[in-house]
């Protein structure tokens, strides 16, 4: 679909500079990024064999229905940030649109504590399959060497993220190619042996019927498997942090949302019909299998060798992930900072490195803090913190799309092509992850879900509705701490007609070939000056940064 020019109206201003290094990434590297950062060899692995449990062969039609949603919500993200491109991102969009405390809660902390449990999450899967991969399956048994290693991981990825968002984004290209080969490759060798008749007896005849949802007999286990999925697309809206270093930041970042969540479809659909023919439901679904599909399945299709190289890409998948979460979590609190909703402090930027030093010290400490503490608790209690997951990027999905459909209503009535992606699209997105959300927590809240219950109540439950009503407390609780933000003096509320708070990208703005995009030189100069303090609140000098 056509770009929709939904913020051509927008005076141009001077963006915020908040020291990060500008136009460092070009598309393909943040789209590596964003790729990286759903690890998707990972994610498929661990979760294929769940959601053909739910729907059997109609799994590609599972991925499908799930890439609804994701989509949907990808062109609200994408014209947001061709208004808004802030490395705040969701913390920016909905505090301009719906207000400081929903911008907090949806915005800063849904996504942080999501972030927080996936992270030693990924810490410790990166641990285990790449201490597998070279026959140490000893030592992955061992939770204090797991822990140990795991927060070696974190501190690497730390200073990987210090260094430079070049060579991050560097890292992340290699790890990303490398999951794809894997893919691929796995891929390759399952049709090849269909093709040979030398898959497994258990394998299903290939049928297009498996891409169509109204096969599926059973339609709560159609919903299960959706849910499911909406988890294995999580986390390509991190790219979005990195869009104040990227080209043509107002544009760039907005194209690569929509092609990675694309790329994520083409792999996971490939990869579930390239599952299904080779091994069958009965076999995906095995005692053996269901928790880790393309382990199992991997040397059986592409041989003992490969199968080692397809378990060493999954630690390597968790980890790319991991780092992407040490590069774009900073830049999260980066903007935060920058808009008076944290200390100030954490806003600090290396004056060599131009990267977010200090609150990526901060990550790394508090990921590591979570992890042990996670560890300690229960020997499960990461797993099940996992499958609360959901609820929490549901919550926070459906509020952003929500957010651009209030920021853009003054121009739903500019043309049908307008409605269409900025209003009736999103809507159904946030619609869809409504339901989403509410059939996750009536599921999770059955005392049989995953076999753990609190009184009566899933566990998985109370940590997901736990963690958003713990949101909320603080909230309430650090209004008082920041006034000026949560005063709406720093980011006011408003929609795309509004003028009083404007972020746009210099590059574009000097591009700009339609008229009504433009302004001349003495109204940007108003206009910039007019709104210094709403722009710029906080601007370190050079010795602070």
């Amino acid at each position: 679909m056509s770009s929709t020019p939904l913020a051509a109206a927008t005076p141009v201003a001077e963006a915020p500079d908040k020291g990060l290094e500008r136009n460092a990434l070009g598309l393909g590297r943040i789209v590596a990024l964003g790729l990286a950062a759903v690890a998707p060899a990972y994610s498929l692995a661990v979760t294929l064999g769940y959601v053909v449990g739910a729907v059997g062969v109609q799994t590609p039609a599972a991925f499908l229905l799930g890439f609804v949603p994701i989509l949907f919500t990808a062109f609200a993200f994408r014209d947001l940030n061709r208004a808004m491109p802030d490395c705040g991102g969701v913390f920016v969009w909905i505090s301009r649109a719906l207000g400081p405390f929903a911008g907090w809660f949806f915005g800063g902390w849904v996504p942080q504590v999501a972030t927080f449990i996936a992270t030693a999450a990924l810490a410790q899967v990166a641990t285990v399959y790449l201490l597998a991969s070279v026959g140490l399956e000893a030592i992955a048994e061992n939770p204090v060497a797991t822990v140990s290693i795991a927060v070696g991981l974190i501190a690497l990825s730390a200073a990987i993220a210090v260094r430079g968002i070049q060579l991050a984004a560097w890292v992340q290209y290699a790890l990303i190619a490398l999951q794809v080969v894997a893919i691929g490759g796995f891929c390759w060798g399952a049709f090849s042996a269909m093709a040979a008749g030398t898959a497994p007896s258990t394998g299903e005849p290939v049928s297009l019927s498996w891409f169509n949802p109204f096969a599926v007999d059973d339609p709560a286990g159609l919903v299960a498997g959706v849910i499911l999925c909406l988890f294995i697309y999580w986390g390509w809206d991190a790219l979005i942090s990195v869009n104040e270093e990227t080209k043509h930041r107002s544009s760039t970042p907005g194209r690569a949302v929509v092609i990675s969540t694309v790329i994520l479809l083409v792999l996971y659909c490939g990869a579930s019909v390239a599952a299904l023919g080779f091994g069958g439901v009965d076999l995906i679904t095995s005692d053996a299998a269901i928790d880790d599909v393309l382990s199992v399945l991997g040397p059986q299709a592409a041989g003992d060798l490969f199968g080692r190289v397809i378990t060493l890409t999954i630690g390597l998948s968790a980890l790319a992930a991991l780092f992407t979460v040490a590069v774009s979590t900073p830049r999260t609190w980066l903007s935060m900072a920058t808009y008076r909703a944290l200390p100030a402090a954490v806003g600090r930027v290396h004056p060599a490195h131009r990267t977010p030093h200090v609150a990526t010290y901060w990550w790394a400490g508090l990921s590591i803090a979570t992890i042990v503490a996670l560890t300690l608790a229960s020997s499960d209690f990461i797993g099940l913190a996992i499958l609360a997951i959901g609820l929490m990027v549901a919550a926070y999905y459906a509020v952003t799309a929500i957010a651009a459909i209030v920021y853009f209503a003054p121009d739903l009535r500019r043309g049908p092509g307008t409605l269409v992606i900025a209003g009736i699209l999103p809507a159904l997105g946030a619609l869809l992850m409504i339901v989403a959300f509410v059939a996750s927590a009536v599921d999770m809240a059955r005392p049989e879900y995953v076999g753990e219950s609190i009184l009566g109540v899933g566990t998985v439950f109370w940590i997901g509705v736990g963690a958003l009503l713990l949101g909320i407390v603080v909230t309430l609780v650090l209004r008082p701490v920041f006034p000026e933000f949560f005063s709406r003096r720093v980011i006011p509320v408003g929609t795309v007609r509004d003028h009083d708070f404007v972020i746009a990208d210099p590059a574009d703005a000097a591009g700009a070939a339609d008229p009504a995009a433009a302004v001349t030189a003495t109204d940007a100069d108003a206009t910039a000056g007019a709104e210094s303090t709403a722009i710029n609140p906080v601007e370190p000098t050079r010795e602070e940064r």
